[in-house]
Order: C-alpha cells, then sequence, then structure tokens
C-alpha cells in the first residue's frame, strides 16, 4: 500500500503512544498536596525530567584533602662546600600525609624551595627500597631514624606527631667528609674494598658456585654477612667511627666460603691498613654499629675479623 502522509502520521502517533512514559525520581516525589508556604515554582523545581533528578548533585570526593596532614618542625643541615662552615637551618613542612617517606617529604620541601627561588636542600637517594645503601641522613641522632632495620628511605612520616622537631643532619666521620648539605663522600669505602673484598679465579674458568659443597650453617653466616650494603651507618653512629662492621662483615663473608681462601690472609691484612690510612677509628665494642645496621649484621663479624687478622699476622712472621 503507497505510504501517503495520513499514514506516516498515524504510526509517529502510535510510537508516541507506545514510549513508557518517565517515572519521577523517588527522592524528589512530590504528593497531591503542596507543603504549607511552597510555592509552585519551588514544587517544579523539585519535579524530574527526563527521569533524572536536576537537584541532586554528584560530586566526586578529593582523595588528596580527605587524608589526614601533619605539620613538622624541620632543622636541617646545611653546608655550601667542604671547607665552608655549615649551621642548622629551620624550616617547616607542611601538609605532611603520613603515607609519604621521608624522603619523599624533603623532595616536597625541595619543591617549595625551588618555587621561592632558593637552593634544594642536596641529599643522597637512589633505589628508594634499601638495597643499594646509598641514603645517609642521621635523623634526631640516629643513622636511618628511629626504625630498627630500616634504611632511611624506608622510614615512613606516620613515624612523627604533629608538632615534632625533626633534626636532620648527614654522616659524621673524617672519612667522610661533607660535599654538600647532607650528602657526604664515602669512596673512602670503596678504596677499602678495592684493598682486599674480591676473590680471584681464572678468566673463564669459574667453578659453578652450586658444584661446591658447603655446609648449611656455613652458608647461611655468610649470606648473613654478604647482607651489607655499604652504607656507613656503622661509622656514622660509631663514637670512634670505625668501620669495622662494614669490613668484618666482607671478611667474614669471603673467608667462610671456598672462593675466598686464596686471598684469605692479605685479605684481612690489607683491608685494615687500608681503613687506617682512610681515616676510620679503632672498636671499643660499644655496639651502636650493630644496633643502627638496617641489615642488622651482629657484631661477631668483628670479632671473626679480628681473630683473622691475628692469624695472618702470626702466619706472615
Amino acid at each position: 500500500m503507497p505510504c501517503t502522509a495520513a499514514s506516516r502520521a498515524a504510526a509517529t502517533s502510535v510510537r508516541r503512544a507506545r514510549r513508557p512514559k518517565a517515572r519521577p525520581c523517588a527522592t524528589t516525589r512530590t504528593t497531591p498536596t503542596s507543603r504549607p508556604g511552597s510555592s509552585p515554582a519551588s514544587a517544579a523545581s523539585r519535579s524530574c525530567t527526563r527521569n533524572r533528578c536536576s537537584s541532586r548533585k554528584f560530586t566526586r570526593p578529593n582523595a588528596v584533602t580527605s587524608r589526614p596532614v601533619v605539620k613538622l618542625k624541620l632543622k636541617i643541615w646545611r653546608q655550601t662546600g667542604p671547607t665552608s662552615a655549615g649551621r642548622l637551618v629551620d624550616y617547616a613542612a607542611d601538609h605532611v600525609s603520613p603515607d609519604m617517606s621521608f624522603l619523599e617529604m624533603l623532595d616536597v620541601v625541595n619543591e617549595g624551595l625551588i618555587k621561592q627561588g632558593e637552593d634544594a636542600i642536596a641529599f643522597d637517594s637512589d633505589c628508594r627500597e634499601g638495597i643499594c645503601g646509598t641514603c645517609s641522613l642521621v635523623v634526631n641522632g640516629i643513622p636511618h631514624g628511629p626504625d630498627r632495620g630500616t634504611t632511611v628511605c624506608q622510614l615512613h612520616m606516620r613515624r612523627f606527631k604533629e608538632g615534632d622537631t625533626v633534626t636532620i643532619e648527614p654522616w659524621r666521620a673524617v672519612a667522610f667528609p661533607v660535599v654538600k648539605d647532607l650528602v657526604v663522600d664515602r669512596s673512602a669505602m670503596d678504596r677499602v674494598i678495592a684493598a682486599g673484598g674480591y676473590v680471584s679465579v681464572n678468566v673463564g674458568g669459574a667453578p659453578d658456585g652450586n658444584a661446591i659443597a658447603i655446609p648449611k650453617e656455613i652458608a647461611e653466616t655468610a649470606m648473613d654477612s654478604a647482607a651489607c650494603i655499604g652504607c656507613g651507618a656503622c661509622v656514622a653512629a660509631c663514637k670512634n667511627a670505625s668501620a669495622h662492621l662494614f669490613m668484618g662483615a666482607k671478611i667474614s663473608h669471603l673467608s667462610l666460603l671456598p672462593q675466598g681462601q686464596a686471598e684469605r690472609q692479605r685479605r684481612v691484612v690489607a683491608m685494615i691498613e687500608q681503613a687506617d690510612a682512610e681515616g676510620f677509628g679503632s672498636c671499643s665494642n660499644e655496639g651502636e654499629c650493630e644496633a643502627v645496621c638496617p641489615k642488622e649484621i651482629p657484631i661477631s663479624n668483628i670479632a671473626r675479623m679480628t681473630r683473622e687478622y691475628m692469624k695472618a699476622m702470626l702466619a706472615t712472621r
């Protein structure tokens, strides 16, 4: 049948009749009787159009402002160079989230200083996972801060309370000269390792480590000593600036394993002599090094190093 204007109009009216009517929103449903004192305009504003409530507003919560924040007072060591005089400078750390790490808090402080046209605070960091041993800060007189068995990059701001005063200083030792602010030169430890902290193998002929039988107790002790990351916290905590825990860990690690027997005697002598030349002090068994070590290396490694040194000196006579 040919389509005419009348038939099209009839089909359109049928489709409109079949279309469901929009239901009013449950939150803005009105009653036949209006409220006392209400006007028709206000009632109309509460009505729903196209199945949507025009009076309702959806807002996304601000995840940043909803978190609790603290304000801290910072006393940070500032020093322009190795030969210049340094001093503690006061700073304010506002809007510090408890979820921040300590180094992230310093990043926020540096952003504020840069915006004000001031020099940023220099400090060492790399992995920020407690592995590399690069971070080196004394927090309130304790290397790496108040938490045991962690580096300062693993320290979080939930450890501090509102209004706390936090003093931040670099490692303090003759062998660790200050480069700038909180950065120190720890290359002396690298030279101690280069003096004897290695094993000798023929190129291309290194034996498979799994093929060498080692008692389980010895292997575990050696691996515990090998956990040292060379951060230098033991030196910073010692009143004598001794590196004996650092050296003892490396000497214990290599002297216990078969691969380290070739240099066993000359290793301990060379490393101790290099440490003396670098300006590290002697051990007086205070135990502060073990208390601040982020890897909780025991001072029994120092006793083992002393025994190795005495045996090496007797063997060379």
